[in-house]
């Protein structure tokens, strides 16, 4: 896990030279490939996100249903299994006079709280002032800053790790030391936040309704007795999350439409219905048909019929909804991503009886 970390305040003389020799001698933190350091403190400076963890995001994230809401304990899987959300990006953290203040604290206190620069390097009083109050340049290249930038219009910007890849070395691609961006505009990079970047982080907090299929017979059926499946209307609508990064003036709407409800017998020895086993989402929300009395002999259009007895095993039923993604986002952007499924699962007990009264 990345975090700051301290430095120590003394140093002997004969290592003092060489120290202030390298403009980069009082960063804490580590490099791409190397172990991040252990964990510190984060909090915010001034009403800004400065001293946050790395993993700290001001993207605000609100979901809204078109029918029950999503309460499912586990994110949609993408049926593309290479596709992956982002895994950093760059935000505004900070105001030229809350970057200001926290280097004037660090001038009280040379023991406090170091300034995270990049979400795994920190540096001490001597690199911020240079850079950030008295101008000089990175080593390496980044003009430095006079006075923090103090009265200009714009932000101290930083990359911010997704928590759910915080263990990804892709992660690393956001380490641009802390730098400066007008306001109303977005980093020149491949890691700004724009519409799709944030489409893509709301994936995975889509949160959709249980698969809760409705079964006859419910556990227990017997071999060549159609089990019917369906579920009742209004249950599978459109899921809509919207993420919005509010300082930099960038949102985006993704939506996951349920196209799709797949069964897996759990076993060779049995047939779906329709064959393909993909029973197609009705415009009301519904799946299939419910089972009425008398329709033991028929087909029904969304089912299973077991050609073979459990041998005290059940099969074990897999019932997945495919829910096709798609988004739209500020400056009328929109886009689609990979389909997501959900997956339920029902023990099923097959008996060796050929007929049955219901």
């Amino acid at each position: 896990m990345r975090s700051t970390a301290r430095a120590c305040s003394l140093v002997v003389a004969s290592v003092s030279a060489l120290l202030l020799a390298s403009p980069t001698a009082w960063a804490i933190g580590h490099k791409k490939g190397q172990a991040p350091p252990p964990p510190g403190p984060s909090g915010d400076s001034s009403g800004a996100t400065l001293t946050a963890k790395a993993t700290t995001t001001r993207i605000k994230v609100t979901q809204s249903t078109g029918g029950t809401s999503g309460t499912s304990p586990k994110a949609l899987a993408p049926v593309d299994p290479d596709w992956k959300p982002p895994a950093c990006w760059y935000e505004p953290v900070a105001t030229p006079q809350a970057l200001k203040e926290a280097v004037d604290r660090l001038k009280k206190n040379p023991d406090g709280e170091l300034v995270p620069v990049t979400p795994s390097l920190s540096w001490g009083e001597d690199l911020m002032v240079d850079h950030y109050e008295n101008g000089e340049a990175e080593a390496g290249g980044g003009d430095g800053y006079e006075d923090y930038n103090v009265g200009k219009d714009g932000m101290f910007w930083r990359g911010v790790i997704n928590q759910d890849r915080a263990n990804d070395p892709e992660s690393y691609d956001c380490e641009d030391t802390l730098f400066w961006q007008n306001a109303g505009t977005l980093p020149d990079n491949g890691h700004a936040p724009t519409p799709d970047v944030l489409a893509a982080y709301a994936y995975n907090r889509i949160k959709v309704p249980e698969t809760e299929i409705e079964l006859k017979p419910a556990t227990k059926t017997t071999v060549n007795l159609p089990t019917w499946v369906w579920l009742d209307k209004g249950t599978f609508k459109e899921v809509k999350v919207r993420a919005e990064l509010a300082a930099a003036g960038v949102w985006a709407e993704t939506t996951a439409k349920p196209v799709a409800l797949h069964l897996d017998p759990g076993t060779g020895d049995a047939e779906t219905s329709p064959a393909s086993g993909d029973c197609t989402i009705n415009d009301d929300g519904s799946i299939g048909t419910p089972y009425a009395q008398g329709d033991a002999d028929m087909s029904p259009p969304c089912g299973i019929t077991y050609r073979r007895a459990t041998d005290g095993e059940p099969y074990r039923l897999s019932a997945s909804i495919t829910w096709q993604i798609s988004w739209r986002g500020s400056g009328d952007a929109k886009g689609k991503l990979p389909d997501g499924t959900f997956e339920t699962t029902r023990d099923m007990n097959v008996q060796e009886i050929q007929s049955v009264n219901r």
